[in-house]
């Protein structure tokens, strides 16, 4: 089964494209300003805290539950367990099909700056507003983008997915390191790096605390299927443990640089200032414009389009996965052939995608589209923010406690162990035994009440934080 559903042909393959599912978005256009609104390096030190410590075990466990079934998440619950379990990952599939849809869209603003970048136009930044409400110029690049995905996808998991993760990654770090060196030589540098790595632990409350787990959880692209997925596309061969924490890693180290490239540009815009540094997404569409604008004109365009090209890159290392687990579900379930299954979805995705295009200001009703209790206060928020909030802040954690209980309950941790020790060769006891501890016990209760937490605070207005 595994041969004729398709396999990763080596390890760095695998790695490379289960990090490139991590690594988005999340890490290079969302991670910086959570930093900027969580106060710097304190929220850094919670994030990297997280990573390890609990969406470790929830990946290991989602991997290996990918590699003994050999399924998509729908078919390896139904496999290990009863069969109402597999709610868990027909949740995961809903969610990861809701979060492509809105990510597409912004995935096409980002390749749009590069275009926009690179004929010259540095006046995008302050345009932006005006900018996603031009939803034909804005729609066609996300078309360009799904395309893109659609097409890598339907090449299958070794000659579309890991081919494709060995040259975006590589070229993703390089990318990242090079305008980090460059960034560092500006005026003002050290003050965005001094925000960014000293940490100010009085600016630690509940929210902080909140977001840091979210972002963690969110960033690795846990409780959606994406890594049950592609485990099943891996070998016995395979350390799932080294695998996860060198994936983990990966993750956490793009991030990190993320932070280091963009924070001493926005110091150097501000000469030296950071108040203004929780400016949301505008951080990336709004600010950098104007900072790749003042180096002139020519060396302007090269490092602004190198910027946007990165993110572009880093969207379609995750859209890729996104769209790879409907289509394994499709496969595997419904027994479509590949190809019809890849380019339905994706139509079906983008489809579904265009109120979250429309609802940025292009029709108010969708603008508009609900009240949400956010930072103490009812906030007015559009459809793309309704469906991540469902999507990404609700059914991710639910899923991630949902996998941590019927692993460490109903499939037992006593088989999770057989399985990860497959291919482990100088196993450390101790990380197997925290790994088991994890998921029966502090994944399902904190998980848990992020869930529980978020539904409360942001549906209702009550504020546990």
């Amino acid at each position: 089964m595994a041969t004729s559903r398709g396999q990763f042909n080596t390890r760095i393959g695998f790695i490379l494209a289960a990090a490139g599912s991590a690594v988005g978005l999340g890490n290079i256009w969302k991670f910086p300003f959570e930093v900027g609104q969580g106060g710097g390096a304190a929220f850094v030190v919670l994030y990297l805290t997280f990573c390890f410590m609990l969406c470790f075990p929830v990946m290991v466990s989602e991997i290996a539950i990918g590699r003994k079934t050999q399924l998509n998440p729908v078919g390896a619950f139904k496999k290990l367990g009863h069969g109402n379990w597999s709610i868990i990952g027909l949740l995961g599939i809903i969610a990861g099909v809701l979060i492509l849809s809105f990510y597409n869209v912004v995935a096409g603003w980002a390749f749009g700056y590069f275009v926009e970048i690179v004929q010259g136009n540095f006046g995008i930044g302050e345009q932006f507003p005006e900018y996603i409400q031009q939803i034909f110029k804005v729609g066609a690049y996300g078309i360009i983008f799904m395309t893109v995905t659609a097409f890598i996808v339907s090449k299958g998991i070794a000659g579309g997915i890991e081919k494709a993760s060995k040259i975006l990654m590589p070229t993703l770090f390089i990318m990242i390191i090079g305008l980090i060196a460059y960034s560092l030589t500006l005026d003002g540098a050290m003050e965005g790096i001094k925000f960014y790595l000293v940490p100010d632990f009085s600016e630690i409350n509940g929210e902080v605390v909140y977001s840091a787990l979210g972002q963690a959880f969110f960033s690795l692209s846990l409780g959606m299927g994406a890594l049950i997925t592609y485990g099943s596309y891996v070998s016995k061969q395979q350390n799932i443990v080294r695998s996860a924490a060198l994936i983990t890693l990966t993750d956490v180290s793009i991030a990190f640089l993320a932070g280091l490239m963009i924070f001493p540009f926005v110091a150097y815009l501000s000469n030296g200032s950071m108040e203004g540094v929780a400016g949301g997404p505008g951080l990336i569409f709004m600010t950098l414009p104007g900072v790749f604008e003042s180096l002139g004109p020519t060396l302007g365009v090269v490092i602004g389009s190198v910027f946007f090209l990165l993110l572009s890159f880093a969207a379609l290392t995750s859209t890729v996965s996104l769209l790879e687990v409907p289509v394994a579900y499709l496969v595997d379930e419904k027994k479509i052939k590949r190809p019809y299954a890849v380019w339905g979805m994706a139509l079906f995705i983008f489809v579904i995608g265009i109120p979250s295009l429309l609802g940025n200001g292009y029709v108010e009703s969708l603008t508009s589209f609900m009240e949400i209790h956010k930072e103490g206060e009812w906030q007015t928020k559009g459809f793309m923010d309704f469906v991540e909030l469902i999507a990404s802040d609700t059914f991710l954690p639910i899923g991630g406690a949902l996998i941590s209980i019927f692993v460490a309950y109903v499939w037992k941790t006593n088989n999770l162990n057989e399985e990860i020790a497959i291919g482990r060769e100088n196993a450390i006891p101790l990380v197997t035994k925290y790994i088991n501890f994890a998921v029966s016990f502090i994944c399902p209760v904190i998980l848990g009440a992020i869930a529980i937490t978020t539904i409360l605070d942001r549906f209702f207005g009550v504020q546990i934080f």
